[in-house]
């Protein structure tokens, strides 16, 4: 059973989401918080397998819960909640820890699958969330910790670093790309380390960001 926590100030979204994912019988909704605040002190009790996080939020909003319980190691894979005017917070949530996004219209088959996809250990950056993101990225200038200018890639590493952006796992590019999974694994490793950055996700948006997918 994947555990899910809701946070969000809204109750008619947070009625709605549950309502959705009572309809699946491999998720349960395991507690709720109005407020970023109350999000802070409970996730780390419940310990859910994913967090969808509102980010607008009166006095402690989204943003801020990301980045205090990341800097606690506290933060379980998390999915934004957005609207489609909310690029630039979406930008912000992501590199504070967030491993996606969802629309607060989301149909019931896309919210069963980003839930599963992120207790996977996966992230939700398809192609779409990744046209909208290069676009904020036009708009705005983001401090990444990262090197200032990444190391450029091989045919191969580019090509994983699309897949990546797909959200697909190192078993679904190996099997995409007729590999060993170690082969991929290294590859990854690579891909880290000339960017400069932590993790994936972060990968992925630096990626973007230096014109390479």
């Amino acid at each position: 059973m994947i555990r899910v926590m809701l946070v969000d100030d809204q109750t008619l979204v947070r009625q709605g989401v549950r309502s959705l994912l009572a309809l699946s019988d491999d998720i349960e909704v395991i507690g709720e918080a109005s407020d970023g605040a109350s999000a802070i002190d409970t996730v780390p009790s419940l310990s859910p397998d994913v967090l969808l996080l509102d980010l607008r939020m009166p006095e402690v909003n989204g943003i801020e819960v990301l980045s205090t319980l990341s800097s606690r190691n506290q933060l379980p894979p998390t999915l934004i909640l957005t609207t489609f005017d909310d690029d630039e917070l979406v930008l912000a949530g992501i590199r504070a820890g967030a491993k996606g996004y969802l629309l607060k219209d989301v149909g019931l088959e896309a919210l069963l699958d980003a839930v599963r996809t992120l207790a996977g250990g996966h992230t939700l950056i398809n192609p779409a969330i990744t046209e909208r993101l290069q676009q904020g990225l036009k708009s705005h200038t983001h401090t990444f910790s990262a090197l200032e200018q990444p190391e450029a890639m091989t045919p191969r590493e580019t090509e994983i670093l699309r897949l990546m952006a797909g959200g697909y796992a190192n078993k679904e590019i190996a099997r995409a790309l007729d590999v060993a999974e170690g082969t991929i694994k290294n590859h990854v490793s690579n891909i880290l380390s000339k960017m400069g950055v932590r993790d994936r996700t972060r990968a992925v948006l630096k990626a973007i960001e230096a014109g390479f997918i």
